[in-house]
């Protein structure tokens, strides 16, 4: 009963961010969506969550994934919808994770999150349960990129936050997003965080840290 369809695997993935879906519930119906003012939550939304914690557990387990268990934590009632669902949950595993999600049995459908980066060693870059966190850098040292190799701190939290992550309140993967980029990853001096001098008014910038490079990120 499985729906079968070339686009229904995570190949499909397209380079676009992730949309909002067509349909709408009220907020509060998924544990994912913020504490206070929480903007209205489409079901796809919601089940792209369920979908990425799904990939994260298996993905830490070292267990396969089936096509099966990805529609069973879609239910059955978005059986139609599950393509997208399963290209929104591809492309955040890949932003965040650096985890590429690839139909590795075909017959079975089978699938397996690989490490595309693999940039060696994962001092700092992994936590406890050995979630990388290479994704989440390069995101980061990309949108510095783009801003002139210096980016202002609120507009680097203002595009976190399409992501789901948000200074000061605590994310399920990451812990205090703001601990984690503004101490942590300038500790480790992949990232630099400073006042701008002279900024009227004055802000702080992220800047590139002395080992943000694929040759030193290891």
């Amino acid at each position: 009963m499985a729906p079968s369809s070339p686009d229904a695997g995570p190949s499909c993935a397209g380079s676009d961010e992730f949309a909002q879906g067509p349909e709408e519930e009220s907020a509060g119906a998924s544990k994912a969506a913020p504490a206070t003012q929480s903007p209205l939550i489409d079901p796809l939304t919601r089940k792209t969550s369920m979908l990425v914690e799904f990939l994260l557990d298996k993905y830490t387990k070292k267990e396969p994934i089936s096509q099966h268990a990805l529609l069973k934590v879609v239910g059955k009632k978005y059986w139609q919808h599950f393509p997208e669902t399963l290209r929104r949950a591809s492309k955040h595993m890949e932003l965040v994770f650096g985890l590429d999600l690839m139909e590795v049995n075909c017959s079975r459908n089978i699938y397996a999150l690989i490490n595309k980066l693999n940039l060696g060693g994962n001092e700092g870059l992994s936590d406890e349960r050995g979630l990388p966190k290479y994704g989440f850098l390069m995101l980061l040292l990309g949108i510095i990129f783009k801003k002139g190799n210096g980016a202002p701190g609120e507009e680097v939290w203002e595009f976190l936050s399409v992501l789901g992550v948000y200074t000061g309140r605590r994310h399920w993967i990451f812990g205090e997003p703001r601990r984690l980029i503004t101490k942590d990853m300038v500790q480790k001096k992949y990232l630099k965080y400073r006042q701008v001098p002279n900024g009227d008014p004055l802000y702080y910038e992220f800047l590139w840290g002395p080992r943000a490079s694929l040759r030193q990120i290891r």
